[in-house]
């Protein structure tokens, strides 16, 4: 499928209702559960794309789009999200992301982003460079990413539970990267 802005947009702004009908309302046993190790609770993911909203998609937007001579992405820091969280309940994080997401996909509208712009390109620390509309896709890609991420993780609170079923269930069987 081509990248098309607003098609990616109709998925970016559907995210947080994803989310907060997903959890809110559920038992610590289901949003504060990971799948072992230094995996992620379905909290910290939510943490995880707060701290992305303000750090991470729009200030990049803004770097690809300057005339400045440095077009370099900062490092995102991965595991902010834990010092950030830090006495926040799932539903304050929930309605952060929502109303922050709803303020950078406004941003990003207003931007009247043209073709030749999602084709100008910045450095990223790791990958070099990127397209604007490799970013924004890659946007997508990362909140789909992160929905899957926090169904398998809610999922396998049951594995144990099913009986036989597992076979049946590959969501069960999905091993995550170390």
């Amino acid at each position: 499928m081509e990248y098309h802005l607003n098609e990616a947009i109709s998925v970016l702004e559907r995210t947080p209702q994803v989310l907060i009908s997903l959890l809110s309302g559920l038992s610590q046993n289901w949003t504060h559960t990971n799948e072992g190790g230094d995996s992620w609770s379905p909290y910290d993911v939510i943490g995880h794309l707060v701290h992305g909203e303000k750090t991470d998609w729009m200030p990049r937007l803004e770097i690809v789009l300057s005339d400045g001579p440095n077009k370099t992405f900062t490092p995102y820091d991965r595991f902010a999200q834990f010092e950030m969280s830090k006495g926040k309940t799932l539903n304050e994080l929930l309605l952060e992301f929502d109303t922050l997401r709803k303020a950078n996909l406004n941003t990003l509208r207003s931007k009247n982003l043209s073709e030749d712009d999602l084709l100008k390109q910045a450095n990223h620390p790791e990958l070099g460079q990127v397209a604007l509309k490799e970013m924004l896709a890659a946007w997508v890609v990362h909140d789909l990413g992160h929905i899957a991420q926090i169904s398998r993780v809610m999922a396998k609170q049951y594995k144990d539970e099913v009986g036989p079923w597992p076979k049946y269930l590959t969501i069960l069987n999905y091993l995550p990267k170390e």
